[in-house]
């Protein structure tokens, strides 16, 4: 397989200028960005969605930075040369600059991201600015944001009102101002995100947003419709169902333990003849049914 070059901030910008889509999807462990890099992906996010995927929470507001950090390292062990962004989870950058400066550096140090990717509009600026200054790239997140779900009331698609749309896309710019190098828009309709998409100058990942953006992202597991729990989405396609095939491969070896067809004779390991004589008094051979008197042979 041909060995690519590192994906950059730099590359992400340039493939915006060129008006080459951006490629974009989640990854929690090592086997998933490996296969996900192997595919050719630009950008690997280690989502806190690992929560509601991974986890089995009901949101993303349980998920520590803990938790982003021990999932961040797995996947930028399988990562060489896809961009991988890692979510700060809920409160660890809200409050105190130094507070978020300290969660920031951990994610970095600790989880080896190459970036993080923070949500919110322009209350989150000086978070976004802090990092910046501090060296750290920022990707910011707009629209539906998963951490407010409460706030929100829901998942429900953003900016579908000129109020809403007006807020959406002075954030958007706030945030690049403050020197974002991308932004996540999530749930907001198709002409708002067309919108922003223009007017700013930093690449635009939609999820749910329409085409019109820069690149896309997708949650690996609805990619692949892995999960013990997917519900259909409109703004999800599935382009595998991997989970029916693991289910039925697991149910036949359920069924193959209980008939005591597994294991075989050629997943099993047999001892040294004079071996077996002197520990147990037998052959190694397996055992074979004897012939009772009366008996006949199938020969």
């Amino acid at each position: 397989m041909e060995t690519r070059k590192p994906v950059t901030t730099a590359k992400l910008r340039k493939m915006k200028e060129d008006g080459k889509p951006i490629t974009v999807i989640t990854a929690y462990d090592y086997p998933s960005a490996m296969l996900a890099e192997q595919a050719g992906v630009e950008v690997i996010l280690v989502g806190d969605s690992l929560g509601n995927v991974v986890l089995g929470y009901d949101s993303t507001i349980p998920v520590t930075l803990d938790d982003m950090i021990y999932h961040s390292k797995a996947v930028t062990r399988a990562a060489k040369s896809s961009f991988v962004v890692t979510d700060m989870p809920f409160m660890t950058y809200h409050g105190s600059l130094d507070t978020a400066l300290r969660n920031g550096a951990r994610i970095m140090q600790e989880g080896l991201a190459k970036a993080l990717k923070l949500e919110g509009g322009a209350e989150i600026v000086p978070a976004v600015q802090a990092l910046v200054q501090a060296g750290i790239p920022v990707m910011a997140h707009v629209g539906l944001t998963p951490q407010s779900i409460h706030q929100i009331g829901g998942y429900k698609v953003q900016g579908k009102n000129s109020a809403q749309a007006k807020k959406l896309l002075d954030d958007a710019k706030a945030l690049e101002q403050a020197g974002a190098f991308a932004i996540v828009l999530e749930l907001i309709t198709e002409q708002l995100a067309e919108q922003v998409t223009k007017q700013l100058s930093i690449p635009t990942i939609g999820i749910g947003a329409g085409a019109g953006c820069d690149g896309q992202v997708l949650v690996f597991h609805d990619v692949l419709g892995y999960g013990a729990d997917l519900h259909p989405k409109r703004f999800v396609k599935t382009y595998a169902n991997i989970g029916e095939q693991i289910r039925a491969g697991i149910q036949s070896y359920v069924e193959d333990v209980r008939e005591r067809r597994f294991p075989g004779p050629e997943h099993s390991f047999q001892m040294e003849g004079e071996v077996a004589e002197h520990l147990y008094g037998g052959s190694a051979e397996p055992k074979k049914e004897r012939l009772t008197a009366g008996s006949t042979s199938s020969i």
